[in-house]
């Protein structure tokens, strides 16, 4: 007799998966049962390919930021001051409004011990929240929905929504995984696909065979997905966003939110950071499309009343280079900036100290802030979630939330 396999075998080797890939837009997850919700959102924001910190927030104090730029220095005529050290990037404009409304704080030297400079590496640290050394095949906030399973139920997939047409790493548990969506609308066209239909009408029972735990997946997704198609009928939004897809994006999460949706947590990318070469023409329109999103998401939410039920964190997977590089550009680096963004912030500002330009490790800036730490933070005071059973170990909380 063929000794029976495992749940992940199953899904990785079995030709009937075949069928769940007929959704368009969205991917199978587990979950029986809608998790407890107490009203707060966390959006997370990744900038992917690495965005250069010290362009963003810039040391405009320190003349060692402008010795080792000298070409793609931000001038000091152009930049929006924050104090008598920092600055904005002018293409940041849109954000001075939540800067000023006390809706925006920034953790400068952020990143973690032995930094790996890769794209797809240090995006998976990031990710799952492992150390650089180890490999883990779950994401923090996969692992967060994991830790509120019990035998009988875990949360439904729309409970952590990514705006792409797959899902990433970090909406991904041993239990528990998200839903991957593009559109609404695109997400109902897939409801009305026969295959799929017919699957979720089956029966399963108690005595979890693998073809029962196939059919399970197929209708806890087809049921989350009719959960997401109904609520975006709900509300649609009179703000005026970007029309760009970035922003279009946030514009379906503001929806969703606004119409009651159940989801606790909302994850992003905007790409376009990888800056080697010719930095200044591209880094500002990304930055500027970051902006314009943001401030368009602050606008409808709380016109709505919802701002201060959101928390949004923004980062990258790595800064760059202290020093520009020969084409104008900035190499991978290490240690950055992340931004948090919300109405019930802790702490507003700058919230420790500034990069340091001179004790760098091998041209990087030095980390003194681990990622983790954040993660913690969020864990335990924004979704109540203990960060140990999380995170596998304890980390140092930071207050920039109560």
């Amino acid at each position: 007799m063929k000794n029976k396999i495992n749940r992940r075998d199953f899904l990785a080797n079995s030709a009937l998966v075949s069928a769940a890939m007929f959704m368009p837009g969205f991917l199978r997850a587990t979950g029986s049962d809608t998790a407890n919700f107490n009203g707060k959102r966390l959006i997370i924001v990744q900038l992917t390919g690495g965005n250069d910190g010290l362009n963003t927030i810039i040391p405009y104090s320190n003349d060692l930021y402008y010795s080792n730029r000298p070409d793609i220095g931000v001038k000091t005529a152009d930049l929006i001051r924050l104090n008598d050290d920092l600055a904005f990037n002018p293409a940041l404009d849109s954000l001075t409004d939540l800067w000023e409304q006390g809706s925006m704080s920034i953790l400068n030297n952020v990143g973690y011990p032995n930094p790996n400079r890769s794209h797809f590496r240090s995006r998976d640290i990031w990710h799952s929240a492992s150390d650089e050394n180890k490999i883990i095949n779950s994401g923090w906030i996969g692992r967060a929905f994991d830790s509120q399973c019990d035998d009988s139920h875990c949360a439904l997939p729309h409970n952590a929504i990514e705006i792409d047409s797959s899902l990433s790493l970090i909406l991904r548990g041993e239990k528990f995984s998200g839903l991957a969506m593009d559109k609404p609308l695109e997400l109902a066209q897939g409801l009305n696909n026969p295959v799929i239909k017919a699957f979720s009408s089956l029966a399963i029972n108690d005595s979890l065979t693998n073809h029962n735990f196939l059919y399970k997946e197929l209708v806890d997704t087809y049921q989350s997905a009719e959960y997401v198609v109904s609520k975006s009928k709900i509300y649609s939004s009179k703000i005026i966003y970007p029309q760009t897809e970035f922003s279009k994006g946030l514009k379906v999460i503001s929806e969703l939110i606004i119409s009651g949706s159940e989801t606790k947590v909302y994850y992003q990318s905007l790409n376009g950071f990888d800056t080697h070469v010719a930095q200044n023409n591209f880094h500002p329109r990304q930055l500027k499309s970051l902006a314009e999103g943001l401030n368009a998401l602050y606008i409808d939410l709380k016109q709505n009343n919802e701002w201060n039920n959101t928390l949004v964190v923004v980062y990258s997977e790595f800064g760059r280079r202290v020093k520009q590089n020969g084409a104008r550009g900035t190499d991978h680096g290490t240690a950055n900036n992340v931004f948090f963004f919300g109405g019930n912030l802790n702490r507003l500002g700058i919230l420790n100290e500034l990069p340091n330009l001179i004790d760098l490790q091998d041209g990087d800036l030095k980390y003194t802030i681990d990622f983790r730490s954040v993660y913690a933070t969020v864990l335990k005071k924004w979704l109540d979630i203990n960060p140990s059973i999380v995170l596998g170990k304890e980390f140092s909380m930071l207050d920039f939330i109560a």
